[in-house]
C-alpha cells in the first residue's frame, strides 16, 4: 500500500475539521426568540383645575414704637419726688405725675413777679391820669394846632404799658417754669429707660428718661417689587391729608417660648424710599392694642420682638394652582394624556410660596398633572398613573 505524501496530511487534517464545523453548524439547535420586557413606569398624579388663589406675602421685622419720646428736665432743682410708675416697663396714663422737683424757688419766683406786675400796673395807672391831666390842660390853654406827642405824654404812657406786658410775661413765665417742676406723661404709655432719681440735682436739658406710647405699635416690613405687584398699599401724596385706600390685612406672628402666637394688624403706609442696597420697599404694619389680654396664656407684643407677616394680597382668578413637587426644570410640568403616555408643558410662574406656585400655560382643565419624579426620557412613553390621596391645592 502506497503511503500518502507527508504534504498532504495537513491539508486532509484541515479537510476533515471544516466538514466536522459546517455539520455543526447546520445542526445547531434554534434558539428561543424573547420580546424585550418593558417596564411599565408609574406616576401619581392629581387633576388639574382651575381656582381662585388669595395671595398671602410673608416679611419678616422688628417691632418699634410709633412715638418714643426722651423726657427732659426744663428747670433746674433736685428731685423730691418719684412717682412708683417711673420705673422701666411700668405702665402711665397721659397726665400722670413721673417726677417732682423742688418747687419752692419757682413758688418764690411767683410771688416776686405778681409783685412786679402790680407796681408797674400802678405806674401805668399814674401815668395814664397824667397823659389825661395833660390834654385837659392843652385844651384848657387853646394853643393852636395839634399837640405834639410830648405834651400829651404819650411816650411816657407807651413805655408804662410795655412794663406791664413784660411783668405780665415774666409772671406767665414764672408760673411756667413752677409747673415744669412736675414732669408728667405727655401720653399713655411705657417707660423704656429711667435716668433720674430722687435726690438728685437736674440742670435744663438734663435727660431723665425715655417713654414710648401703647396705644399701638408699628413693624417695618420690607416687600420686593415682585411682591408688591400683588398687594396694594395705601400711598399719601401732597394734596391728601389721609391714605386714599386703606391698607391690607395682616397678621402678625411671633414665637415665645417655644410657643407660637399672633396679632392681628394691617398695613397703613409705606416709607417714603426705596432702600439703594437692597432695592425693596419697607410697608408699615400697625398693631392696635398690643399689651391687651388677648387669648387666655397670651403675652403682649413687647418692643423689639423679631416677628413674621402674613400680608393678604389680591385674589388671582381662575388659575391653576400646583404643588411645587409638580415643578421640574424650574418652568416644566408633565401631564399624562388619554392615551396613557406623557407630555411635557413649558409654563409660565406668576407666583410661588415655597409650598405651592401659581402657573398659566396652554393646559386643559382636567388635565392628570404629574407631582412625583419623572424623567423627560419618558416623555411619550405609556405610564401607569394613581392619583395621590390627600392633596390640596
Amino acid at each position: 500500500m502506497n503511503k500518502l505524501p507527508r504534504f498532504l496530511l495537513p491539508l486532509l487534517v484541515l479537510l476533515i475539521s471544516a466538514a466536522i464545523a459546517w455539520l455543526a453548524i447546520i445542526n445547531r439547535p434554534e434558539p428561543e426568540r424573547k420580546r424585550p420586557v418593558v417596564e411599565t413606569v408609574s406616576v401619581e398624579v392629581i387633576p388639574l383645575q382651575r381656582q381662585d388663589f388669595p395671595i398671602r406675602i410673608t416679611s419678616q421685622g422688628t417691632t418699634r414704637p410709633h412715638t418714643e419720646t426722651t423726657l427732659i428736665a426744663q428747670v433746674s432743682g433736685t428731685v423730691v419726688e418719684v412717682s412708683p410708675r417711673f420705673n422701666p416697663g411700668s405702665f402711665f396714663k397721659a397726665g400722670d405725675l413721673l417726677l417732682k422737683i423742688d418747687p419752692r424757688d419757682y413758688r418764690a419766683a411767683i410771688t416776686i413777679a405778681e409783685s412786679n406786675l402790680a407796681q408797674a400796673r400802678l405806674r401805668l395807672a399814674q401815668e395814664q391820669a397824667r397823659a389825661e391831666q395833660a390834654r385837659r390842660d392843652w385844651e384848657r390853654l387853646g394853643e393852636p394846632g395839634e399837640p405834639n406827642q410830648l405834651a400829651l405824654r404819650k411816650p411816657q404812657l407807651q413805655s408804662e404799658q410795655a412794663a406791664v406786658a413784660a411783668a405780665e410775661a415774666q409772671l406767665e413765665q414764672a408760673r411756667l417754669n413752677l409747673q415744669r417742676t412736675r414732669i408728667r406723661a405727655p401720653y399713655a404709655g411705657r417707660l423704656l429707660e429711667k435716668q433720674a432719681d430722687r435726690g438728685q440735682f437736674l440742670n435744663p436739658g438734663t435727660v431723665v428718661g425715655k417713654i414710648y406710647a401703647v396705644d399701638f405699635i408699628e413693624v417695618r416690613l420690607p416687600l420686593s417689587n415682585r411682591q408688591l405687584e400683588f398687594v396694594t398699599i395705601p400711598e399719601l401724596y401732597p394734596e391728601q391729608k389721609k391714605p386714599s385706600s386703606t391698607g391690607p390685612e395682616a397678621t402678625i406672628r411671633a414665637t415665645i417660648g417655644g410657643r407660637h402666637y399672633a396679632w392681628p394688624a394691617r398695613i397703613v403706609r409705606s416709607e417714603g424710599a426705596i432702600d439703594q442696597r437692597s432695592q425693596q420697599t419697607f410697608v408699615i404694619a400697625r398693631v392696635d392694642d398690643p399689651y391687651a389680654r388677648r387669648k387666655p396664656g397670651q403675652p403682649p407684643l413687647k418692643i423689639g420682638q423679631f416677628v413674621e407677616a402674613d400680608i393678604e394680597g389680591r385674589t388671582l382668578e381662575r388659575v391653576f394652582v400646583v404643588p411645587d413637587s409638580a415643578l421640574h426644570s424650574g418652568d416644566t410640568i408633565f401631564t399624562v394624556d388619554s392615551d396613557d403616555r406623557l407630555q411635557q408643558h413649558e409654563v409660565e410662574i406668576i407666583w410661588r410660596d415655597g409650598r405651592q406656585t401659581v402657573i398659566e400655560g396652554d393646559l386643559q382643565e382636567g388635565a392628570r398633572l404629574v407631582v412625583s419624579p419623572v424623567s423627560s426620557s419618558l416623555i411619550g412613553r405609556r405610564v401607569e398613573s394613581s392619583h395621590r390621596t390627600g392633596e390640596h391645592h
